[in-house]
């Protein structure tokens, strides 16, 4: 199960320490195993977070979370932040 989220941030360097500490606290929490995250080349404050967790139930009780939104309010997330939950149909490497 993936959780893919898309938000605006007020300055990746500000926010990037704060996902990582904080924000990595409330993953493990919640069972989370690992993440991808990514910044768009034409603006660097444009991120893509992607979070794989073992099951369904955790990754909603981690969406869940208010310690969650009060991380993302400390790192400068702007506006309403895009949420996805996927399930993995294919994985191929090349």
């Amino acid at each position: 199960m993936i959780i893919l989220v898309q938000h605006r941030v007020r300055d990746f360097a500000s926010w990037k320490p704060v996902f990582d500490e904080q924000g990595g606290i409330v993953r493990a929490r919640h069972g989370a195993t690992r993440h991808w995250l990514y910044r768009s080349l034409d603006d660097p404050n444009d991120v893509v977070v992607s979070v794989e967790f073992p099951a369904e139930e955790r990754a909603r009780s981690f969406l869940a979370d208010p310690a969650l939104k009060e991380e993302m309010e400390q790192a400068g997330v702007q506006g309403q932040p895009t949420v996805t939950l996927c399930e993995e149909v294919d994985a191929v490497s090349y």
